[in-house]
């Protein structure tokens, strides 16, 4: 049966890629505590 499917690619239950996953998230920009962490040094440095 070929669905088409890569065969070394991981899916979820879901059918999920997980590859795809990691790549859309490394290509999203800043995680919420990257974001957190430049404001807070934007802020202090500001304040000083």
């Amino acid at each position: 049966m070929d669905s088409g499917m890569k065969k070394d690619t991981k899916y979820t239950i879901t059918g999920t890629d997980i590859e795809e996953v990691k790549r859309l998230n490394r290509n999203s920009g800043l995680s919420y505590n990257q974001a957190k962490e430049m404001l807070a040094k934007q802020y202090h440095s500001k304040n000083k």
